[in-house]
């Protein structure tokens, strides 16, 4: 039986995934999907519920690691533009899962809206930022998240509202499969002051982080009061090199993917550091970066 017969406008058999990825690696994905709607999205997700199909969802990529062997399942995009979706009303911003994170900076700073500046230079989506509560020294998207719509892996939607999610550090305790759309409360303030704000954050990360390589981002979470990055340069592995796979000289906390790098490479220098820095600090260091094997 197929498991898509009738959807087939909107699938794609053994896709790379290093197409999709900012470390542009990765083996291939036995289906990727990319619905043009909600009912499509229910449609996919009922199927795959019933015949036991895993799914995984896909944002921009940008923190994210595939094994080379690629994965026997289902990845969701939702890319498309019904899933992109941005309204603005008042101080009350709504937006799709799938928007980039640069595009709703964009508009609300033009708006003089202002809350999410915390997130200039970050290349992922809405829903991937709310869903690990994406931000840096400056702030958390979690700030100003007022609430979400979600639907769970056997196709069932509900909201919650901001009292109703915990946003830590790099996490909330949103555990359903998908995140549809996020609402946003800002604060009004000047559109110049905003975007001050805004050039003021992205500069820091463009002289501090190595923005034009083949990266995901931070790999590990800091440890309470400390810096991963700190402890990993202190570890004596700043530059350490495993196969394609290098600890940036800019910033320790972040991996490049050179010329021949796999997977496996990364996934290797992830357990190096981690061991090291264990041996040497007795620091477990969590990932931040997402792992999909």
């Amino acid at each position: 039986m197929n498991l898509f017969a009738g959807l087939e406008q909107i699938v794609k058999s053994d896709v790379p995934m290093s197409q999709y990825t900012w470390f542009r690696l990765g083996g291939p994905v036995r289906y990727l999907v990319e619905p043009t709607s909600q009912e499509e999205l229910l449609e996919v997700v009922h199927r795959c519920h019933e015949n036991g199909v895993s799914i995984y969802v896909l944002g921009r990529g940008s923190n994210l690691l595939v094994a080379d062997e690629g994965l026997d399942a289902v990845v969701i995009h939702l890319n498309h533009d019904n899933f992109c979706q941005l309204s603005i009303e008042d101080n009350m911003v709504r937006a799709g899962a799938g928007l980039d994170l640069s595009r709703l900076l964009q508009q609300c700073a033009r708006r003089g809206l202002s809350g999410l500046e915390c997130v200039a230079g970050i290349p992922g989506s809405v829903g991937g930022a709310v869903k690990i509560n994406a931000g840096g020294r400056f702030g958390d998207i979690g700030n100003v998240a007022q609430s979400v719509r979600l639907m769970d892996s056997s196709g069932y939607c509900f909201e919650r509202e901001r009292g109703e999610i915990f946003f830590g550090y790099r996490m909330t305790n949103i555990m359903a499969k998908f995140l549809l759309e996020a609402t946003f409360t800002m604060l009004p303030d000047d559109p110049e002051n905003i975007a001050r704000t805004i050039k003021e954050v992205w500069m820091l990360k463009k002289n501090s982080q190595p923005m034009n390589s083949r990266n995901a981002g931070c790999v590990f979470k800091n440890p309470r009061s400390l810096s991963a990055g700190a402890l990993i340069e202190k570890a004596g592995l700043k530059g350490a090199r495993l196969g394609g796979a290098v600890v940036s000289e800019r910033h320790a906390n972040f991996m490049i993917a050179v010329s021949g790098a796999t997977s496996s490479d990364v996934l290797g220098l992830v357990d190096m550091i981690r061991e090291k820095v264990q041996s040497r600090f007795d620091i477990e260091l969590e990932l931040e970066m997402e792992i999909w094997r």
